[in-house]
């Protein structure tokens, strides 16, 4: 557990144990207060962030350590003056962990191969490990395990948040269900490895256009928004008459289980990705959700710190 660049690098007891320090962090986090007492770990974004940042930085904060922002449009690594490995081999020397929130995903493995240091995936266009770790942990909270349930995701398929969804439920025998157009279903390569995870933890992972077929018997249902940070406005009016179908609505909840949760990992639209009944109602945990981020991120820190073995 060098690094956390994804979750299919992880193992499933890694995950696990990530969710374990993160129960217990919540629980009594005066036993953690100065655990990374002189620790510093530099925040780099290239991407705009609200939970990430606050999350991160309010974490390091209250394990004793201190965060770094660091806003690449206005240095030297993000204006082309300085490459990422010459930048992240002086990082490694000042500082004791870094986390990137990137566009490529290359470059957070160029980070990782150049560094003597942790490198934590913050969102990258291949996945958001992160989100999906205090996904997992509020799942359990609410219903007690993780195997054997079924999520359910709807909407744009082939994003960060799906993926790693998909790498995180199938490695913990969590079925999944991804319910996406045709033309915006998961990348083939993630939906193949995914397969082979759910074959060795029991679990079953299915990716349909229909999301009726998706929804059906879920446990959990899952959304993000349809206009991430990078989608272009002018595809705006496109993209919404491509996923208005995937619309989280009460009656699409009504075909979930009776006690199933929605989740969306925010930033969220009402009357886009689901409508306002749906994720004011009395089945969202959307802010739970958000707040363990700030707990599963910690558990994260305090192991690739490795001040907790």
């Amino acid at each position: 557990m060098k690094n956390l660049l994804s979750l299919k690098c992880w193992s499933p007891e890694d995950i696990r144990e990530v969710l374990n320090l993160a129960v217990e962090v919540k629980a009594t986090p005066a036993q953690y207060a100065d655990m990374l007492k002189q620790k510093t770990l530099l925040m780099i974004f290239e991407k705009p962030s609200l939970r990430t940042r606050i999350s991160f930085e309010a974490g390091m904060t209250q394990l004793g350590g201190h965060a770094i922002y660091y806003d690449m449009s206005t240095s030297p690594m993000g204006g082309g003056k300085e490459t990422i490995e010459d930048s992240i081999k002086v990082i490694s020397r000042m500082c004791d962990l870094v986390m990137a929130r990137l566009f490529k995903h290359s470059d957070l493995l160029a980070m990782a191969e150049h560094t003597s240091i942790p490198v934590i995936n913050a969102l990258t266009d291949d996945s958001h490990p992160c989100q999906i770790l205090a996904d997992l942990l509020t799942i359990q909270e609410k219903k007690g395990t993780l195997k054997g349930l079924k999520l359910a995701y709807l909407g744009d398929g082939f994003n960060n948040v799906t993926h790693s969804l998909m790498r995180g439920c199938t490695k913990l025998g969590m079925h999944i269900s991804v319910g996406s157009p045709e033309e915006h279903m998961p990348a083939v390569e993630v939906t193949e490895s995914c397969m082979q995870f759910a074959q060795e933890s029991g679990s079953e992972l299915i990716v349909t256009d229909d999301p009726a077929e998706a929804v059906q018997g879920a446990d959990v249902v899952y959304t993000d928004s349809w206009m991430s940070y990078h989608i272009p406005k002018k595809e705006e009016a496109k993209r919404i008459k491509t996923f208005t179908p995937y619309q989280v609505t009460a009656e699409r909840m009504a075909e979930a289980k009776p006690d199933a949760i929605f989740m969306n990992c925010l930033p969220a639209l009402r009357g886009a990705e689901q409508t306002a009944e749906v994720i004011d109602g009395p089945q969202s945990v959307v802010f739970d959700e958000a707040e363990n981020r700030l707990h599963a991120q910690k558990a994260v820190l305090l192991k690739l710190s490795g001040v907790v073995v």
